[in-house]
């Protein structure tokens, strides 16, 4: 039994969808569960769309009609104008439709959810009904029935007792009759609320589904050969790894990675699961494969640059020196708004730390602290990475760049930068 992901990038436009059915096809006669992402930067625009919501944006309804408009033209493309596909997703845009009549809610996190949701939701619909059309038997089923969640919204934690029970008592007999679609990124809590399971969450939901089910093995298909050492959009002399151990997939998705999420390994660790990351349009190409006992060989450094980061710098009121005690607070502020830190250091009078800019999420964090600290920030900063460094890479790296923080270990040296 194998499960397969298919990202944005892979599903953004009618020859995606089509090139997804070609892919499926080849692997005739084998048990698959498929997980799929919203199409293309359809979770950018809900993303968007909630944003435009929350604050009473005049232009609500034209961002909801484009991401609308760009669904409909796309089926279009694929089913011609008369399929019963389109009422399935004007079904689905309908949850939409309700709430944005009514006044926010005040928490967005519940808000985003509900809405960002969606994108999946419709997808994995208009890939169904694509495989189905072309006679290859597929079954939709909704991933917030099988991923059971607490109500973290946005980062979602997966009650996995519950979730193990659920998968293994109706997808077993299903994938004997035919392929099963499902959503990435999504579970459901008790109260049948949509909670999403972090940023790019589908990598994770496809190891959820294998580790469950006791998967054969995980392939997620991306626009890119396989894992590579750093991305190719900012760097022109990459390599491709032909395999990874666990452990150094492990830490490349820690540091932000962006190929894969960093919740996807450990399912798979745990229950000894090779993932392979694989090329979308050339399916016969090895990829790489991370798995238990992998050869890492690495010629040159793993770079990983995050954007957006904000550095920010907390002191006590009194200049006292910044004890335990201090960092249990300031700790309980960061998990209390749910800002995962990135790298951090401390002196005698100050705790620094760097995040990803996440508007709301800091915001929130700045006022709390404020009551007992004082604090400082720098933003629109960059934080790089490199594991299995030298000196001499290190340097070309930071060239002429302002240096904000650095830290180096045997393995890893990071640098946040202007």
């Amino acid at each position: 039994m194998l499960v397969f992901k298919f990202g944005g990038a892979s599903v953004k436009d009618a020859p995606g969808v089509i090139n997804l059915g070609k892919v499926v096809s080849n692997y005739s006669g084998k048990q698959i569960l498929i997980v799929v992402s919203a199409m293309g930067k359809t979770t950018n625009a809900l993303e968007k769309l909630t944003h435009a919501y929350v604050n009473g944006s005049d232009d609500l309804h034209g961002i909801f009609d484009d991401i609308k408009n760009y669904h409909y033209a796309l089926m279009h493309e694929l089913f011609g104008d008369n399929h019963p596909v389109f009422d399935e997703v004007a079904n689905t845009f309908v949850e939409i439709d309700w709430m944005i009549e009514d006044e926010p809610h005040d928490d967005y996190d519940f808000i985003y959810d509900q809405i960002v949701s969606i994108g999946e939701l419709v997808s994995t619909r208009i890939v169904a009904a694509w495989l189905n059309h072309n006679d290859i038997a597929c079954k939709w089923i909704d991933a917030r029935g099988y991923i059971h969640t607490d109500n973290t919204y946005r980062e979602g934690s997966v009650d996995w007792d519950k979730t193990k029970a659920s998968i293994q008592k109706d997808i077993p007999t299903l994938l004997e009759k035919s392929i099963v679609i499902t959503q990435g990124f999504i579970g459901g809590t008790s109260e049948n609320f949509t909670t999403t399971l972090g940023r790019e969450g589908s990598d994770y939901t496809a190891s959820i589904f294998a580790a469950c089910l006791g998967a054969e093995s995980v392939t997620t298909w991306k626009d890119v050969p396989g894992i590579l050492n750093a991305d190719p959009k900012l760097f022109t002399d990459t390599i491709k790894f032909e395999e990874l151990s666990y452990q150094e997939a492990i830490e490349m998705t820690y540091y932000g990675a962006s190929v894969i999420h960093p919740k996807t390994i450990k399912p798979l660790q745990n229950a000894n699961i090779p993932l392979l990351v694989k090329p979308f349009t050339n399916p016969d190409a090895p990829g790489t494969i991370i798995k238990q006992n992998a050869t890492n060989n690495f010629t040159q450094p793993v770079i990983i640059v995050k954007n957006n980061q904000v550095l920010l710098s907390v002191s006590a009121n009194d200049y006292s020196f910044i004890t335990e005690s201090h960092l249990s607070e300031i700790f309980a502020c960061f998990a209390k708004y749910h800002v995962k830190i990135n790298m951090m250091q401390t002196s005698a009078l100050s705790f620094t730390a760097c995040f990803d800019y996440t508007a709301d999420r800091f915001d929130k964090l700045l006022v709390s602290l404020k009551e007992n600290y004082k604090t400082k920030y720098n933003n629109e900063l960059k934080l790089v990475t490199l594991r299995h460094y030298t000196d001499k890479s290190l340097q070309e790296i930071v060239g002429d760049s302002t240096i904000l923080m650095k830290q180096t270990s045997r393995n890893t040296a990071q640098i946040v930068i202007k």
